[in-house]
């Protein structure tokens, strides 16, 4: 089975700093399946190392890639892309 990926726009209207990366992050663990994120051409990282989120430098409006594979790739993808897309820095 091929890898699954999904193409999201950053909501947050700060960028994936420290709080949403972290539930982003944090919601990558839970999911129980290996999945990476990279933004551009960039090399991927784990999703689940918020070090790895932190450090890919996401601010709102940029582009990133998540790929999955496995049972519930579709759903964990699902659920990620909607943390992704929510302006969470609104809810503060």
């Amino acid at each position: 089975m091929p890898p699954t990926t999904r193409t999201v726009r950053i909501g947050s209207a700060h960028g994936l700093h420290a709080r949403p990366a972290k539930l982003f992050a944090q919601a990558a663990k839970d999911s129980g399946i290996p999945v990476t994120i990279s933004k551009d051409a960039g090399a991927p990282v784990n999703a689940a190392s918020i070090l790895g989120v932190i450090a890919l430098g996401i601010e709102q409006g940029d582009y990133v890639t998540l790929t999955t594979e496995g049972e519930g790739a579709e759903n964990t993808l699902d659920l990620l892309s909607d943390l992704l897309s929510t302006d969470h820095d609104a809810e503060a």
